[in-house]
């Protein structure tokens, strides 16, 4: 008989995420403040309801995708949080990017309450969600990251068991800190290029199969033209907003503060990112090579 669970959080990652769920067989109880995103979930198979707490009752799981640590808090600890509403023994999978101290206090109160509860954040943007090819990086129990893996499959391709609770969120800011380094390094070396009067696709080309290959010069290229099905093919439009990776980078900070480890690309990736975002805050990341580009 096939599972029913809720899914909370239909943006532009956690939209595709359910709708491969439904693909899998699963039957959804979905919520989100947008009806946009509520419309298109019902049109998938989804059942729609009112509330989060509607969408928690009578299900075999429940899994989030939200914003930022505010969020994820809220939804579960607020007045009338979740953990309130949540049948005992279900397991909780939180999918958003948070502070590590957030996951492990939420974690807590649903394990003071019965439930079992992981963290595991997503990396491979929105073109990983659409395809279900996602990479989970999961902080929790081994016994529990077994029992989500069925549901995980569905959505992604990698699954990766970091640690105790909070341990995926280590590993996604880790991650998400040097794809910020990379990104900005790329946007900086072919501004440079163009500027010199080269072809930024040929220098592309160049560095791919050169010493200074990476992720964002291969399959996220920052400059127009260069690639297809790309943000910087459509606008920077969709992907991941440059606001979502300076608040990823801001966890950064604040794991790097926590710890007494020293992130001097960091925290000029971050404040690069403040000062894109002053203008491109709901673009795409990788519109960070507008920094330079006004420089042309």
């Amino acid at each position: 008989m096939s599972q029913t669970l809720a899914f909370v959080g239909l943006g532009n990652m956690g939209g595709p995420m359910a709708r491969n769920l439904l693909k899998a067989g699963y039957a959804l109880r979905v919520f989100d403040l947008s009806e946009d995103a509520l419309a298109s979930a019902r049109k998938a198979g989804a059942t729609v309801v009112a509330t989060a707490a509607e969408a928690v009752t009578g299900v075999d799981g429940v899994i989030s995708m939200l914003p930022a640590s505010r969020h994820v808090e809220s939804l579960y600890l607020g007045d009338n949080g979740l953990i309130r509403h949540i049948a005992p023994g279900t397991l909780v999978v939180d999918c958003s990017t948070i502070a590590p101290a957030s996951a492990r206090t939420v974690a807590k109160a649903a394990a003071d309450r019965g439930l079992r509860f992981l963290d595991a954040p997503v990396s491979g943007g929105t073109a990983g969600a659409a395809a279900g090819t996602l990479t989970f990086i999961v902080g929790g129990d081994a016994d529990a990251v077994q029992q989500a893996r069925p549901w995980l499959d569905a959505m992604g391709k990698n699954i990766f068991h970091a640690g105790h609770h909070g341990a995926g969120q280590v590993a996604k800011i880790a991650n998400n800190m040097l794809l910020a380094i990379h990104m900005a390094g790329t946007a900086e070396a072919l501004s440079l290029g163009v500027a010199n009067g080269l072809d930024p696709k040929v220098l592309s080309e160049i560095m791919s199969k050169s010493s200074g290959r990476n992720w964002s010069l291969e399959l996220y290229n920052p400059w127009p033209g260069v690639m297809e099905n790309v943000p910087a093919s459509r606008g920077y439009s969709g992907g991941f907003g440059a606001a979502l990776m300076l608040k990823d980078l801001g966890l950064a900070a604040e794991a790097s503060i926590a710890s007494g480890s020293p992130v001097p690309l960091g925290e000029l990736a971050r404040n690069l990112y403040s000062m894109h975002c002053q203008d491109a805050a709901t673009l795409d990341f990788s519109s960070i090579v507008q920094l330079y580009r006004k420089q042309d």
